[in-house]
């Protein structure tokens, strides 16, 4: 079957080549370092490598804790940490650089043996770190190859994902009994991933509870707050294809004009689609990239967050906070930092990638849960004027947040072993 697979991999490397380019035409970063992809780099470290997947944006800044103290843990190694999107690795050198040559990033190569391997002879790292789902079947036949033992860790599978992994059981099963451990945020998720053959199964928590919110990024959003005013402030953040439009016509129905919407897409490829929504709708925009150090202008109805890596500072500047990607069935986003910044959430229906977080939040009356985007419009106008019970919820969401840490070091605990294993 794995076969199979890599000979399919081969075969459509054209077809992802073309698609690589043209997604280049809206997000340049597609087109560099392309060499990396097919597994040529430029000279290892000389420090012996704890290597490190984080897949996208979500996944890098979830890896902040662990690769701190994994920093801290191990003074004579350096981290090799790969993504596959161009904003995964912007976001890891904004979060990352301050490590100077203790932190090298690079692509991770496509799925294919060859070049799988090569990547691995080329760096040698002494152990391998999945963050969250990322698992390909050929990099788990290459480690274990190459005796690279392999942790999956903060992972998560949801039920609709286990579905898919079972329809390829013959590929996912096998790559998953070639984990030598996995460190799960919950035990629906533990269980997910036992039912699939993975080996040493924990629950730890999720390390994403253990993110501080930098206090410069506090200090960068309570500027930018001064610069939008008195006025309430609504953040849908992390939004997706076909929400924005849905949030802005639901907007448009409320009596919410002394209040600022501010929208962060998770994509930064649709920024200036979502600016055309908004102006098309008659809304007054501004955008944050262009912005400056100027007051925002009394009028504009919508601040578009047109920036990286800003995501903290954007919940500071917020009164209340929507997490998207749960008002259409994509599975939700992390409402973890949000509830570390102190910021009532609102949530919609579908948020299966996150169910146990989501819906713990809810019980904990650090989040509410709306129907659709004519009940967050209404929701968010209604506790936009009720000062006391937005304060009440956002106490309720620091405590929430701070009850949960600790799972970094379960964590460690967990990698240490196979560390101090892969140097005997």
């Amino acid at each position: 079957m794995r076969l199979l697979y890599s000979l399919a991999w081969w075969l459509a490397l054209p077809l992802v080549l073309c698609r690589l380019w043209l997604r280049g035409r809206q997000e340049p970063g597609y087109r560099r370092h392309l060499a990396e992809r097919f597994g040529f780099y430029a000279p290892r470290p000389a420090a012996p490598l704890l290597w490190v997947h984080a897949v996208s944006v979500g996944e890098t800044r979830a890896a902040e804790p662990l690769i701190d103290a994994l920093l801290a843990a191990y003074p004579r190694h350096a981290i090799l940490l790969t993504h596959m999107t161009p904003t995964g690795r912007a976001t890891g050198q904004a979060l990352y650089g301050k490590h100077g040559e203790r932190l090298r990033q690079s692509y991770l190569p496509y799925d294919t043996g060859w070049m799988v391997g090569r990547f691995l002879r080329h760096f040698r790292p002494a152990i391998c770190i999945l963050m969250e789902t990322e698992v390909w079947p050929n990099v788990m036949a290459q480690c274990r190859r190459h005796e690279v033992p392999v942790a999956l860790v903060n992972a998560r599978l949801s039920a609709r994902s286990l579905a898919k992994a079972r329809r390829l059981s013959a590929l996912m099963t096998e790559a998953a009994r070639a984990m030598s451990c996995v460190a799960a945020q919950t035990e629906a998720d533990a269980e997910r991933l036992r039912s699939l053959g993975a080996p040493h199964v924990a629950v730890t928590g999720s390390v994403k509870f253990d993110v501080t919110p930098p206090q410069a990024a506090i200090d960068k959003g309570l500027a930018m707050r001064a610069q939008i005013g008195g006025r309430p402030v609504f953040l849908c953040a992390s939004t997706r294809e076909g929400e924005e439009g849905l949030i802005l016509d639901a907007w448009k129905k409320t009596d919410a004009a002394e209040a600022l919407l501010l929208i962060v897409p998770r994509h930064p490829q649709r920024f200036d689609e979502v600016a055309r929504m908004v102006e098309e709708r008659g809304f007054a925009l501004a955008r944050r990239s262009a912005m400056g150090d100027r007051p925002v202008a009394a009028d504009v109805q919508v601040l578009l967050g047109d920036s990286m890596g800003e995501m903290f500072a954007y919940y500071a500047a917020c009164d209340l906070a929507f997490i998207g990607g749960s008002l259409l069935p994509l599975g939700g986003q992390n409402l973890i930092e949000a509830c570390a910044v102190g910021k009532p959430v609102l949530i919609g229906p579908h948020t299966f990638n996150f169910a146990a977080v989501s819906d713990d939040a809810v019980a904990a009356g650090a989040a509410m849960r709306i129907e659709d985007a004519d009940v967050l419009a209404r929701e968010a106008r209604r506790l936009l004027a009720d000062e006391g019970r937005r304060t009440a919820m956002g106490g309720k969401a620091l405590a929430f947040a701070r009850q949960h840490r600790g799972a970094t070091e379960r964590t460690m605990v967990l990698l240490r072993k196979l560390v101090r294993h892969s140097q005997d």
